[in-house]
């Protein structure tokens, strides 16, 4: 029997599913996922902000991304992924030559001697990185609140609570992007839109998707207003002529646009009309901004996530003449669940992720907005250390990427966990990992969206409406504030 749950049917719910609805049909797709958009108290924007999420769907692994490199913590890795003589490359585990290219030089060294290095194909990424504008955030993964490797293997949930649904795909997406498992209906991006809608003239673009329906950027009042690699997509009954007919269309748009006097039917033709006049002020302002391809036109293959990136840019050149001073973006990339052929595939995605990456801060350098524009990564959960034959299992936390001209760059940021999988209980050393190179994080999501909300504009109390965690971070080991922003 299913019950109705009266949550999940308020107006503003059916304003969505009505418009999620007509996306199935060819009269009325995509742009219609907008509901009606309320003012919303904000901060005061008096200059330009871009937050991009760039996600790494499938679960990225940590351990070939940011590679242990100095010769102690790199023979653990070797001996744990199964490399070769020699520091050569076996298994999992990439050969430590390869990774000279990519060594990470930041200014403040980590303890130990430790170093580390990019997969061999990001070469970009570390260039940016050593050069002061990237920075890598160790070991952050979703947690309600600190939780130790023992108070983990207590089973005690009520006093040691812990994220929903561990290692599940779709979950841990949404936990990433909602602090919710799989069925959430807003996210934290959404929740910085709301408070962003009032400093933008045209609030339909105050929240960003190249990549489809994310959770991530839907809030109270802002959804995401969802756009193709070639910009703005239209409504086909409303634009061109159906059956060949230019009447059927003018009866279709006039049925489409009339004020009704019906509430809701009313209030659907209102947001069809939105997004109709947001299309079209879309395709305006994104034909006077060709010029930020440039970065973009050196790829020798297809990339499809540089083609969204390329898009968001050229949203960005346009943010004067669409009247928007705060935005929030989202892209992503598929193919990381890489339980097989994890050297072969990673080292595809790896590449067009640093290459996608680096194309996308030299066109906001172009454009002069760098220090304007903080993009950062995001993935369902790291993966495990050990290997499953010639791939990694899905894990838990993972190392990630911030970049642009206001992050404190050449740096890392976070605990370095230590070289190990973690199978025993009672090493009081290791309180990073819970089996098989797992890794507990220790800097959880809420404090790197709560660093990059800060530095956007959101202030105060305004935190607590949109990273329902934070409070449980509060102290020297997790600190609200990570410090990787200026």
């Amino acid at each position: 029997m299913h019950f109705i749950q009266p949550d999940l049917h308020t107006r503003r719910a059916f304003l969505r599913r009505a418009g999620q609805l007509a996306f199935t049909g060819a009269a009325l797709p995509t742009a219609l996922n907008l509901a009606a958009m309320a003012d919303a108290a904000a901060f005061n924007a008096t200059d330009y902000k871009a937050l991009v999420c760039v996600f790494l769907n499938g679960g990225n692994d940590y351990a070939n991304t940011v590679v242990n490199y100095d010769t102690a913590s790199y023979d653990q890795y070797s001996a744990i992924r199964g490399g070769g003589a020699n520091r050569t490359a076996g298994g999992i585990a990439l050969a430590q030559a390869a990774l000279t290219p990519t060594v990470l030089n930041p200014t403040v060294a980590l303890p130990g001697g430790k170093q580390y290095a990019l997969h061999p194909s990001m070469t970009g990424l570390a260039g940016l990185f050593n050069s002061g504008v990237a920075a890598v955030q160790l070991n952050v993964g979703p947690l309600v609140a600190p939780v130790t490797r023992q108070q983990y293997h207590s089973g005690n949930r009520v006093a040691y609570p812990l994220p929903p649904k561990l290692f599940s795909h779709n979950d841990q997406q949404s936990v990433w992007q909602s602090s919710q498992p799989e069925g959430a209906t807003t996210g934290w991006g959404g929740h910085i839109g709301d408070l962003a809608l009032s400093a933008n003239t045209n609030r339909v673009l105050t929240c960003v998707s190249v990549t489809g329906n994310t959770v991530f950027l839907s809030g109270d009042q802002a959804l995401s207003y969802q756009v193709s690699t070639n910009g703005a997509v239209k409504i086909s009954a409303v634009n061109n002529n159906v059956y060949n007919s230019a009447a059927v269309r003018a009866a279709i748009t006039s049925l489409a646009l009339q004020t009704r006097t019906h509430v809701l039917e009313n209030e659907y033709n209102l947001v069809t009309a939105r997004a109709v006049g947001a299309e079209s002020a879309l395709t305006s302002a994104l034909a006077a901004f060709p010029a930020t391809d440039a970065p973009f036109n050196a790829f020798p293959t297809a990339n499809g996530l540089a083609d969204q990136l390329r898009m968001v840019a050229r949203l960005i050149a346009a943010r004067a003449q669409l009247g928007n001073q705060r935005q929030v973006f989202f892209v992503s990339i598929g193919g990381f669940d890489l339980h097989d052929n994890l050297i072969g595939g990673q080292a595809t995605l790896m590449d067009r992720v640093s290459s996608a990456l680096t194309a996308f801060y030299n066109a906001t350098a172009a454009l002069n907005v760098a220090d304007k524009v903080t993009t950062f990564t995001a993935s369902d959960f790291g993966r495990t250390l050990s290997n499953n034959g010639d791939g990694s299992d899905h894990g838990w936390g993972s190392h990630h990427f911030l970049v642009g001209g206001a992050v404190r760059g050449k740096a890392f940021y976070g605990k370095a966990p230590p070289v190990s999988v973690g199978n025993s209980t009672t090493d009081a050393n290791d309180q990073w990992h819970v089996g098989q190179g797992r890794l507990l994080p220790s800097t959880s999501v809420d404090q790197y969206a709560g660093t990059l909300a800060t530095w956007f504009g959101v202030q105060g109390a305004e935190m607590n409406g949109i990273l329902p965690n934070l409070g449980n971070f509060n102290s020297a080991d997790y600190p609200t504030n990570l410090g990787f922003m200026l």
